[in-house]
């Protein structure tokens, strides 16, 4: 059995533990109630009359922050609950100089108007101990609610990995960014590179999105893409189908490129230089034109990388660019159209490193082929993905109107012989299993939504609904062999063309087209029941309509009929309590429904997968804080949470060969994060996660007999994680930095029966700002070279992770 690491955490929901920790904050810091409350309105805007989203407001009492919030889409901000008096309103956003307002907040106080200037300050990122906020408690909850609430407000746990963040810690893909956000691990074997655990959940139970937007083919299509056209990435965790559709049982993760601000013109440039032949230019600029009441802004970025791979003869080329249009009509009416292209070309993709036999307890490596590929010569993966969206806002008095046309093409080859075992003696690797494969999928939809806030009687509420109508259409067009192709020695070895492996042929013939057509409508509410306490509520009704239409006429059977057709309506929703005594701490509990497919991916599941089953349930109860520590410390955030996933499809105990749709797997955890500044010059950001995850009920067909995983751990599912990342700023424009992350062991199948060890990764950064625009980062990752896997796959294979590496990155700002 693969060792975990010797530390036992505690985790019992105990009711007295809770009386007592309840007591404790109301006795401490509930404040007395206000006998008259009012409210307060207003909108931040910049000198030409154009309203600023998410601008920071914060209303003092003397020196007391009382409220503080962001302002909305349409530059607009409101506080409630206010006694009547004298205050002082703070409005900020970057790259504006800040302004102040005094206010006497009477009866009947007319709406606030403040304006920012453009100020003496450039786009670029700052890099400095105390550039940005990592919890980033008062931005806009962004994926973790359509209301326009802060990260403080949700409850439930949401992380927000801003573009300042990404600079910082050096995130070269999306993935990298995700080692951000508390307890997930990612990695990418081309088979499913697009694989993240998280909360004990993994493939089709996470729902990865797109600017809000889910393709319904994540562990494929979230495959990491270069960070540089990436403003930031949004995750909630927990079940979230309520919020984005059937999926997110484990958590949402939402990954926002940049797009064209009004605030003023920008531009940048970027090279970074590294090991194994590594080469990436990035660019982008932000440009405004036109006076009076329409103005225009235009946004472009593009990255190009090429590198020759870590292992041998893994070169890779990408592109990954966007573009976008803005137009203000006015202050009440805005329209973006955006778009994105990717070209990925990978020649002889590493799909992983053969384990020496017996594959059982911790894998073994052989020494000398860590770095060995044992794909065919010309081996490929090439993607082409294309996004477009247009983006309406209309203001309608207190009413905000969004809608959203977006359309998603990608199409996805593959050809390489993709497992690779030891024979019995540990002398040779039998290469097998190759596959010509091609994904061609499209996905059509609308999203229209409405927002509005307002009081109902004496009760301030924020609403926001909408409908989602979408069509997405994926074809497979595979050719497999389950034949050997060669035994080669393990270090001196050649390999073949792809298409002289006999019965491989260079065709693409469809195999089957699976139509996901959905209609959603969703409403979320926040209402304020007192000025310490708010309900926040989400519903979701969904009708999913899956077609399968098989295009192989000679493989129809019983099991792979000619048509299927399944309709499942779920419906799914959140129930959460906020209470803030003070505006510096809180604490919340919330329960959450999510829906997700029994088995498989709906874009791709065969009738054998999803039969006549209904989707599987989740729920979710999730208790948390989130706290500013005193003294301007920081900040801090905890969690815990159990979450239950119900009829999942499963072999027959008394029938192996049939499927029935009654397992059940869970888990619960801990999760903390804080965000330190110790002293002026220091910044700590530090994250970790405990997760106990087990199947409850699952059975396996083996050979034709019933096996039980019941209390086994789910594959790649680590039970600690942990982050930290120090930087220290000795003088202005001088940083250096560490970063360390720790996994503990992983099994690598549903037997448990083999797996990888813990492993600890270490990295370090020094960079320093020439003049104003001019930046140089070098930074050493993985300083100790750790061999460890990324992942581990069912043949079972390694998927190893990156040896150490250097590189240095120049960075202008014009």
């Amino acid at each position: 059995m693969t060792r975990r690491w010797e530390v036992s955490v505690a985790f019992v929901f105990d009711r007295r533990w809770l009386a007592v920790a309840g007591l404790v904050w109301v006795c401490g810091v509930v404040p007395t109630a206000a006998q008259d409350v009012l409210r307060m309105t207003g909108s931040v805007v910049e000198a030409s009359g154009g309203a600023i989203a998410g601008a920071e407001v914060r209303v003092l009492s003397g020196t007391t922050v009382v409220r503080q919030g962001r302002t909305d889409p349409a530059g607009t901000f409101v506080f409630d609950d206010l006694v009547p008096g004298r205050y002082a309103v703070e409005a900020s956003r970057d790259p504006f100089a800040p302004t102040r307002l005094d206010v006497d907040l009477g009866g009947a106080t007319a709406p606030l108007r403040l304006v920012l200037e453009v100020g003496a300050v450039r786009e670029a990122v700052t890099v400095s101990a105390a550039a940005t906020d990592a919890l980033a408690l008062e931005a806009p909850a962004g994926t973790g609610s359509r209301l326009p609430i802060s990260v403080r407000d949700t409850p439930a746990t949401v992380t927000i990995v801003s573009r300042e963040l990404i600079e910082q810690r050096g995130a070269l893909d999306t993935q990298e960014i995700l080692r951000s956000v508390p307890g997930v691990t990612a990695a990418a074997p081309p088979g499913s590179a697009g694989s993240v655990v998280y909360r004990g959940f993994g493939a089709a139970q996470l729902t990865q999105l797109f600017n809000g937007i889910t393709v319904q083919y994540d562990a494929i299509a979230a495959r990491p893409v270069d960070s540089w056209v990436y403003d930031r990435v949004e995750a909630i965790g927990g079940p979230s189908t309520f919020l984005y559709g059937a999926g997110a049982v484990g958590g949402s993760i939402n990954y926002v490129t940049k797009i064209a601000q009004m605030a003023r013109n920008t531009a940048s440039a970027q090279l970074r230089v590294g090991s194994f032949g590594t080469v990436e230019g990035s660019a982008g600029v932000n440009w405004r034109f036109g006076q009076g009441r329409v103005r225009h802004a235009v946004r472009v970025d593009a990255n190009q990388s090429v590198t020759d791979g870590y292992v041998d003869r893994t070169d890779r080329s990408a592109l990954s660019s966007a573009a976008s249009w803005r137009v203000d009509a006015g202050s009440r009416l805005s329209h973006t159209l955006a778009v994105e292209y990717q070209h990925e070309t990978a020649d002889r993709p590493y799909w992983g490193t053969p384990l020496l036999t017996p594959t059982v307890g911790n894998g073994r490596v052989l020494a000398g082929t860590r770095y060995k590929n044992y794909n065919s010569s010309d081996g490929l993966y090439e993607q082409k993905v294309g996004w477009a969206r247009s983006l309406t806002d209309v203001r309608l008095g207190d009413v905000q109107l969004t809608n959203t046309v977006y359309f998603y093409d990608a199409l996805r080859d593959y050809q390489n012989v993709e497992v690779y075992r030891f024979v019995s003696d540990n002398t040779l690797v039998s290469r097998s299993s190759p596959l010509l494969q091609r994904h061609d999928q499209r996905l059509l939809g609308d999203r229209v939504q409405a927002a509005w806030s307002g009081r109902l009687g004496p009760l301030a509420m924020d609403w926001a609904g909408g409908v989602d109508v979408s069509a997405n259409e994926q074809t497979r067009f595979p050719l497999s062999l389950n034949s050997t192709v060669s035994i080669v020695d393990p270090i001196n070895f050649t390999t073949e063309s792809f298409f002289s492996i006999p019965g491989m042929v260079p065709v693409y013939t469809p195999d089957r087209t699976n139509d996901v057509t959905t209609v959603a409508a969703y409403v979320e509410n926040r209402t304020k029941l007192t000025s310490a306490f708010s309900l926040v509520t989400a519903l979701r009704a969904e009708r999913i309509r899956l077609e399968g239409t098989n295009l192989r006429p000679a493989t129809v059977s019983p099991t792979n009929p000619a048509y299927f057709e399944n309709v499942y309506t779920p419906v799914t929703g959140r129930a959460g309590i906020v209470f803030s005594p003070v505006a510096a701490a809180n604490i919340y509990a919330q329960v959450s429904t999510a829906a997700d497919p029994p088995s498989g991916i709906l874009t791709t599941a065969s009738f054998a997968q999803v039969r006549t089953f209904d989707l599987t349930t989740g729920n979710q109860v999730e208790v948390g804080t989130k706290i500013d520590l005193p003294g301007q410390l920081g900040g801090l955030t905890a969690s815990v949470f159990r979450i239950v996933r119900k009829n999942l499809a499963i072999a027959d105990p008394l029938n192996p060969g049939t499927t029935i749709p009654v397992g059940q797997q869970s888990s619960r955890g801990v999760e903390v994060a804080a965000s330190l500044r110790p002293v002026r010059m220091v910044r700590a950001d530090v994250n970790y996660a405990w997760v106990d995850a087990t199947f409850d009920d699952l059975v396996e067909n083996v050979g034709g007999v019933a096996v039980s995983r019941n209390g086994n751990v789910p594959p790649n599912t680590p039970t600690h994680v942990a982050n930290a990342w120090v930087t220290v700023t000795p003088t202005p424009g001088l940083d250096l930095g560490v970063d360390w992350r720790a996994v503990s062991s992983r099994f690598g199948n549903t037997a448990n029966t083999i797996g990888d060890g813990s492993y600890t990764l270490v990295g370090a950064f020094a960079s320093y700002r020439f003049w104003s625009r001019l930046l140089l980062t070098g930074r050493i990752r993985n300083i100790a070279d750790t061999e460890y896997a990324a992942s581990i796959t069912g043949t079972p294979m390694f998927f190893l992770g990156a040896p150490r590496s250097v590189d240095v990155t120049v960075r202008v700002d014009f």
